[in-house]
């Protein structure tokens, strides 16, 4: 059964990542794609050299600007079932997910905030 209904979970929840749900048939459906994750992708499209780690704000803006490209992935992984998903019917979206898929991250709205001199990295 495909999944149907999905939505960014933008309610406060302790998870530090982008939080999807979605329905197969009654059953609700939780996608999670790590802070960390989000990075590496965003890294991987921007070139920029420079690690500045995405805050809440900035990753739903990624996951709502990127939406049907995370839909893709995470039905395409929870289609695979459990032997590629050890906790399904939870999907967990790993980089490497993301890399097979093919799908690309639109930045184009993306804005950094700049960092207080405290957290700029020392060479």
């Amino acid at each position: 059964m495909a999944l149907t209904r999905f939505r960014i979970d933008e309610e406060p929840h302790a998870m530090d990542g982008l939080r999807l749900l979605a329905q197969e048939g009654t059953r609700e459906v939780e996608a999670f794609v790590s802070r960390k994750v989000m990075d590496v992708w965003a890294e991987s499209v921007e070139h920029s050299g420079g690690r500045q780690s995405l805050f809440r704000k900035q990753y739903n803006a990624l996951g709502k600007r990127n939406f049907a490209a995370l839909e893709h992935i995470v039905s395409a992984k929870y289609q695979r079932g459990t032997r590629f998903n050890r906790q399904h019917p939870f999907v967990e979206v790993l980089f490497s997910d993301i890399a097979e898929s093919g799908e690309t991250l639109n930045l184009s709205e993306l804005v950094r905030e700049p960092l207080p001199p405290a957290f700029h990295r020392r060479a």
